[in-house]
């Protein structure tokens, strides 16, 4: 008699477990279709296999924009260095100032604002790879563009 109660004690137990995993099965599949229209799993698992392969296209074109953005900002001035000196000694103020303005490589333009009493004048300078490209730098310049770099 207490090997029946145990088997049907046993059965009922194994009822309930499989009872449990079949109501969550169920109700996981009810999560899947409510979203779409149709009832068939193999109609979802295709609906969201075209999801997927849209987004994996769409990441793809983002991250063909995103490298076409940061080889193009290679190129856009990043570093600015400014340096304000005065040209004449005994005379006047540090009123002269040197701007450099380079890209990621350090290629850009140097620009010279030399104050004197008569105005002002200005020269530019281009500059590749931290360097003097044509006309030789003055140390203001040179300063300038190692506070830019």
């Amino acid at each position: 008699m207490v090997v029946v109660y145990t088997a049907y004690g046993i059965a009922l137990l194994w009822l309930i477990i499989i009872s449990f995993f079949l109501f969550k099965t169920r109700k996981h599949y009810h999560n899947l279709t409510k979203r779409t229209n149709s009832k068939s799993i193999d109609d979802i698992l295709d609906t969201i296999l075209k999801e997927n392969s849209n987004h994996e296209k769409d990441i793809k074109e983002i991250r063909n924009t995103l490298d076409s953005l940061e080889k193009e900002s290679k190129t856009y001035y990043q570093k600015i260095g400014v340096v304000r000196f005065n040209p004449f000694e005994r005379v006047g103020g540090d009123q002269s100032f040197v701007i450099a303005f380079l890209d990621k490589e350090d290629t850009g333009i140097v620009i010279n604002f030399l104050y004197t009493r008569e105005g002002v004048r200005i020269y530019i300078k281009d500059v590749k790879q931290g360097k003097p490209d044509k006309f030789e730098l003055s140390q203001e310049e040179m300063e300038a563009i190692k506070k830019a770099s």
